[in-house]
Order: structure tokens, then sequence, then C-alpha cells
């Protein structure tokens, strides 16, 4: 439930800011009853996305609830300073989160995006390629390098609809210490019933991602449901 917002990049022409939240019931833990038996079913997740004269803040919080605690928080903030006026910027991001047990282990990122739009801005797109860099957390965990690549679009049809999402690869890093290449996206399917409501689904699709005690199943998709409410 995240980074639909970075969609909106490329309007900095047109829009100065922008921010939702977002309310999505998770059937995750329905499906996979043994490997996500812990999993959240109801998130909240704010965005907001702010250009300015040199060139755009985001940042998202996803927030997971159970009956009886909120479960975990998990941020996302990154800065892009635009590169003359072809699309190109420079990315600066930090990603980090606590949970009951403790923390999710933190990074930070650096690298390049390019982002464009057509003519409406009703089809826009961000490529980002950046260093990404893990820091220790507890003891069983290692600092370490890696690169991510990500894309994000947005599309707009039929008057009310909108499809929106991400898709991100990783180097990510076992116990063992091997690496692994990581792959999470989430596209989400909206009906806007009017400028501030509406109402739609995400797939999270994603392998080597959701942590597996069970067996050795690294691919999982996770539908929500969901409602959208835009300031």
């Amino acid at each position: 439930m995240r980074k639909t917002i970075l969609s909106a990049l490329m309007m900095l022409a047109t829009c100065v800011s922008a921010q939702n939240v977002q309310l999505h019931y998770d059937f995750g833990r329905n499906i996979y009853s043994n490997e996500e038996a812990g999993r959240q079913k109801v998130t909240m997740t704010l965005e907001q996305f702010k250009a300015d004269q040199w060139g755009s803040w985001f940042y998202f919080v996803d927030i997971d609830f159970s009956r009886k605690f909120t479960e975990a928080a998990y941020a996302e903030i990154s800065r892009e300073f635009n590169i003359g006026s072809k699309g190109f910027a420079a990315h600066v991001e930090y990603d980090g989160g606590l949970n009951k047990g403790g923390s999710f282990q933190q990074s930070a990122l650096l690298g390049g995006a390019w982002n464009g739009h057509n003519a409406d801005f009703s089809k826009t797109y961000s490529v980002q390629l950046m260093y990404k860099r893990y820091f220790k957390s507890y003891n069983y965990t290692n600092a370490y390098h890696s690169l991510q690549l990500t894309g994000v679009w947005g599309l707009n049809f039929a008057d009310k609809w909108r499809f929106a999402g991400f898709i991100d690869f990783w180097r990510g890093e076992k116990a063992n210490g091997h690496g692994q290449l990581v792959m999470l996206t989430e596209p989400q399917l909206w009906y806007n019933v009017n400028e501030h409501l509406s109402f739609g689904t995400e797939v999270e699709l994603s392998n080597n991602f959701v942590y597996n005690l069970y067996n050795d199943k690294k691919f999982f998709v996770n539908p929500t449901i969901a409602a959208k409410w835009n300031f």
C-alpha cells in the first residue's frame, strides 16, 4: 500500500501537492494460513507528494493493525532534485520502521530518476536506479550494499478509473549472508466516485520478500479491497 502518489511525480507543472489516506483489508492470511499466519488484515496508508522549485518531496507511512494492537509502522521518505528540463532528477531516500518485535532493518538510497508523462498527464511514469545501503540493526543482521531498480506508473482511463502502482527489484541478503534477488510490485485499480473518494483493490506480488518459516515457498500474491480519500 505505497508509492501510488509517485505516479504523479511528473505533474510538476500543474500540481503543487497531493495527499491521500487509504484503508486496505488484506486477504493474505486467508490465502496462506500457514506461511502468513501473522500477517496483518488491516493497513492504513498515508501518502503525501509536494513539489517545489527545486524538485519534490514524497513520503508514505503504512500502519498495520490487528484486533488488539498497532502491529507495525513503516515509512519511506524521498527527495528529488530536478536536473535540467528533460525529466531527470537526483533521488535521495530513507526507509525504515518499527513493529512489535523491534525494528525493520533501515536503509538509505541514492541515485537517479527519469520522470515523464503524456500531453494531458493521463499517463505518467518514473524509472529510478539507486545504490541502496542496509544498516546493521540486530545481532542477526548485517550491513550490506545493494542496488535497487524501481518503476512507477499511473494511467487514467474511462473517465472514472485509475490504474497505478510500482515495481521494485533489489539485492537482498539471506541470514547466511548469501545474496538474492527480491521483487515486489503493488498494482492498484481505483474507481473514483468523485474528486475525493475512491474504491478499489491492490494486489501485492512478491518473490523472496515474505519471511517464511514453513516451507520453501518464495512467491506470494496478497490482494486487498480498499477505500481512499484524496485531500
